[in-house]
Order: structure tokens, then sequence, then C-alpha cells
């Protein structure tokens, strides 16, 4: 038997946040093996311990599993894993668009002003946070994205990641240890 594996599944996003929420619990559940109704989906904020917003976890079968989800304008990305996991899925046309200013200058040296590596290494960024728990309390150009190695640097530690472009406007990237299996779901959905 393999490692366990983190599991993606993209798909439209719901009409309200609460239900993109409620397809994460569904898919914990269904990822898991559990019933719904044993399965705990909350958030928690690790700087003030808030819990309307911060990081999301779950309880599945009483056993914690990694939770973490992104959305876009349409597209909601949601994982599950059996450790920390960070998600993030972007269109290339609003990163670029943007007047955003967080590349590492790593990322300058290595990509320029690569339109795709941008937004790609932009939604690694945001997944390796996410990951790390501490979101955008962080400053994004302290995370240095290695898109040919799949790693990125925060705090002097390799964080591993997958990035996988969906279509020509839309990228995906997770932060887990271990292999990750992706369902693009939005045809069916």
């Amino acid at each position: 038997m393999g490692a366990p594996r983190a599991r993606v599944r993209v798909t439209r996003r719901g009409p309200t946040a609460q239900s993109d929420r409620e397809a994460l619990l569904a898919f914990a559940a269904h990822v898991t093996g559990s019933d719904p109704s044993s399965t705990i989906l909350g958030r928690r904020c690790p700087h003030c311990r808030g819990t309307d917003h911060g990081r999301p976890w779950a309880v599945a079968s009483g056993r914690p599993v990694g939770v973490s989800l992104a959305r876009t304008p349409d597209v909601l990305a949601l994982a599950v894993a059996p450790g920390p996991v960070g998600i993030d899925i972007e269109r290339r046309s609003r990163v670029v668009t943007a007047p955003l200013d967080v590349q590492s200058p790593g990322e300058r040296a290595r990509y320029g002003d690569d339109p795709d590596a941008l937004a790609a290494c932009w939604a690694a960024t945001e997944a390796v946070l996410k990951r790390d728990g501490r979101g955008l309390r962080v400053e994004p150009a302290l995370v240095d994205v290695d898109l040919q190695a799949g790693v990125a640097h925060l705090d002097g530690t390799g964080h591993p990641m997958m990035v996988r472009w969906l279509d020509d406007d839309l990228v995906l990237a997770v932060s887990v240890d271990g292999p990750v299996v992706v369902d693009d779901a939005r045809a069916r959905s």
C-alpha cells in the first residue's frame, strides 16, 4: 500500500461562502470514508483565536484531517490530506493585472516578468502560507518559489508544492507532503 495521498477537487463555486465550506466538509467526509454527520469542520485564526475566520480544520470520525480551500471567480478548489495542506487557485488574467509586488528576489531572477510564472508563483505562495497557517500575515515576498524544483522556501524551510495549469488562464497550487491526486470536476458540476 502506498503513502496516503492528498486529494484535490476543483469544481464550480457555490452561491455563498457557506456553501463552499459545506462542499469542503462533504469532500473531507468522502475522502476519509466518514459519514458527513461524524465530520466536523471549523476555522481558527492562529493570531487572535477567532473562529469566524482563519485556517480551516476538520475532524473526520474522530481523526484530525488537513483541509484547505481556495476560490477564484466561478471556481472552487478543495484539498483534503492526512496532514497540513494549503491550496490556491488563480486566474492568470487577474494576477497579471493586479498591482502586486510580491515576487521574491529569487523569483525575479529566475522568471523576470513572465506572466505564467508570476501567476504560478503567486498561487504557490498563497498555498504555502495557508499550509504554514499564518497566511498573508507573512510578507509574500519572503516566500521563494522554485517552480522547476517543486519547492517554496519560507523561514529557511523548503515546502513541497505542486503547480498545475488546468487551462490557459487557471493555475492550481498545492503545498503538502506526499503525492497529490487532482479531480477537475468543473465540467460535471
